[in-house]
Parts: structure tokens; sequence; C-alpha cells
């Protein structure tokens, strides 16, 4: 019997799911590196150890399954049956002997996997419902779990960096930084500038305040490090527009 793959032809997304499916595995990479007696060390965010990380993104693979069915089967299925659901998925989690979270975290990326690869090509265009209540269509689940896998591998604090995400990456996440904060309504006065100084094209997020002639924020460096500014990872290697510190960017996700 042949093997069982992808139905997808669209280029873009056939590389969405490959740039995907690079950074579960180096996710699951940093996750099978880290030593079991450091589970109960902090993650890199804030109130969160790193049991607390590895159920999240255990669970968020569970939940944007749950979008993939609801696009193959066309019966709904939200990400979470309520607004509670997911902050006590995690807190449960993180009571989970160390060899229970490495299984979780295996065992819902393996099915989240299954439920693309056996997804109908008509269904990629179904709608379903983000956590935050967007419609969208259900390729997009495949961007939602990439920023997931790769950003918390950073979380972690086991050796990843975002300086070790591919280029097509970076460009991916700025132009999401200036999505998610456009919906955010973050520049309420003030445009913000992100010019990474190994790009042609810079990142603008136009204020939507009238008159108050303030200078926008332009903030430097490489598309690297604005990732890791925007994201709130880091702030090594970016400058303001006078060659100082930057402000603390905008909350993302």
């Amino acid at each position: 019997m042949p093997a069982r793959t992808d139905n997808v032809t669209d280029p873009r997304l056939v590389a969405s799911l490959l740039l995907m499916r690079r950074g579960q595995a180096y996710w699951a990479r940093s996750l099978a590196e880290l030593a079991d007696d450091r589970f109960d060390e902090p993650s890199l965010l804030p109130g969160w150890s790193r049991r607390h990380l590895v159920a999240h993104v255990g669970f968020n693979a569970r939940a944007v399954a749950r979008l993939v069915e609801w696009a193959r089967t066309g019966v709904e299925n939200p990400m979470y049956a309520s607004d509670t659901q997911r902050a006590e998925e995690i807190e449960f989690g993180a009571t989970l002997p160390v060899e229970a979270l490495r299984h979780l975290a295996a065992h819902a990326a393996v099915h989240l996997d299954v439920e693309w690869r056996d997804l109908p090509e008509a269904a990629w265009s179904h709608e379903v419902r983000t956590a935050q209540g967007r419609l969208v269509p259900a390729s997009e689940t495949v961007w939602i779990r990439t920023r997931e896998v790769w950003i918390h591998a950073v979380d972690l604090r086991n050796g990843a960096s975002v300086r070790d995400f591919p280029p097509e990456l970076h460009d991916l996440l700025l132009d999401d930084l200036i999505r998610v904060w456009t919906r955010k309504g973050v520049a309420t006065e003030r445009s913000i500038v992100l010019e990474p100084v190994d790009r042609a094209e810079t990142f603008v997020l136009d204020a939507v305040g009238q008159g108050t002639g303030r200078d926008p924020l332009v903030v430097r460096g490489t598309a690297a490090d604005l990732v890791g500014w925007g994201t709130g990872r880091s702030a090594r290697g970016v400058v303001a527009a006078d060659g100082g510190a930057p402000p603390k960017a905008p909350t993302w996700l």
C-alpha cells in the first residue's frame, strides 16, 4: 500500500505545512534535550514553568486539531468549549508526570498532523472560528500552529533562539506582528516602523489617531532581532531611530 500524503496541491500551502513541520521538529528536539529534573524550572513566559509550557503546546495541538476536524466534517468543533477550558487544561497538564507530559506533546502533534494529512483539498477553504472569534479558512490553522511551535521552542529556555529561525519565517512573523497589532489597535497615536537592516522591505503599522504630530517609533535591527523584540522574547540587537534602546514592544499574542 502506498504511503498516504497530504491532499494539497497549492504550492503555498505545501510550503506552509513544511515550515510548520520543521518547527514541530525544532520544538520536539528542544524538548527531548531538556532533562526531566528541569521541568519545574521557569519558562520564558511569566508565571509559567516549563511544565505549563509543555502542557500548553500539547493541548494547543489538540485544540487546532478540533478546528481541522470541523473543516473536514462540517460539524462545529471549537478550539475550546468554554472561556476557561484553555487555562484549566494547562493547569491540569502542569501536574502530570514528566513522562506523561512528553507523551502529550508528542501524541497530540501526531494527531494534528494526521488530521491535516487526511483533510480533503476542498475542505482547506472551509471556515472555522479561532479562539479569538475570527472566522478563517482551515488553511490558517497551519500558521496558528507554526507560531506556537517555533516561538515556544524559544520559551522553553533550552538553547533555542529566534536567530535560528529560517529567513522566510522571520518575514512571516514580521507581517504577523503588524496584522495582530492592527487588529488590537495598539498604535492609537504613533506609527510603528520596523526596519530590518538585512531586508529591502519595511514593516509599518500606521497610527489610527489624528493630529498627534508625534514622530513614528522606528525600530531597527536584523529581521531576526526585530522578531525577538516584537514578540517580546528579546531586545538584543535592536535600536530606536536615535540609536538608543527602543521601548517595550506592544503585546503580540
